[in-house]
């Protein structure tokens, strides 16, 4: 495990699903109501009670669908993280329609969330990477900026951690990371 910015944000990889932290962020489509990768996984390890909280959260809030860029939060029903925290990162279309924007977005409105809720730690996937296409250079740029905007001025949650699946795509991380800090 790598760690950045005195500590708080640390880089692995693994199964997101079996993380100890407070919260976990699934890269969810829209219609809350689960899917494949990262978001048919958590649905699949958490059981129903996810998706029932979904259904209500599309009922009340939001009944056309969670916007890219905004975050939910429901129980992690039987993953080791209590809660998960829903946000739908951008489809990636060449960066014309504001993708970087919405991916920051998606990172920094579930922290905020994690702040508001006073939960000490949350592990982020790479949002919108895989089917969603966005280039992974700039997904890493752009999630590490979102952190590091958050935390500047808070200190909760504590604990950041980016999950990656493979470890190829940590060790990719931790070198965008090396020259983003070298630049700085």
């Amino acid at each position: 495990m790598t760690t950045y910015l005195d500590g708080r944000l640390e880089i692995t990889s693994g199964d997101i699903t079996r993380i100890s932290v407070d919260a976990i962020v699934n890269a969810a489509n829209s219609s809350l109501m689960g899917g494949g990768g990262v978001d048919g996984a958590i649905h699949a390890a958490g059981g129903p009670s996810i998706l029932a909280e979904c259904r209500k959260i599309r009922e009340h809030e939001y009944p056309d669908g969670l916007p890219p860029g905004e975050a939910v939060m429901t129980t992690g029903g039987s993953l080791p993280a209590p809660h998960v925290i829903h946000t739908v990162g951008p489809v990636w279309h060449g960066g014309e329609r504001n993708e970087p924007s919405i991916l920051y977005n998606a990172y920094y409105n579930s922290l905020v969330l994690a702040g508001e809720k006073n939960l000490s730690s949350i592990a982020f996937p790479a949002i919108s990477t895989g089917v969603y296409g966005f280039p992974k250079d700039l997904a890493v740029t752009t999630a590490f900026k979102a952190v590091k905007d958050y935390i500047s001025a808070r200190e909760i949650p504590r604990k950041i951690l980016f999950v990656f699946y493979s470890p190829a795509d940590e060790e990719l991380c931790i070198s965008i990371l090396a020259k983003i800090i070298t630049e700085d």
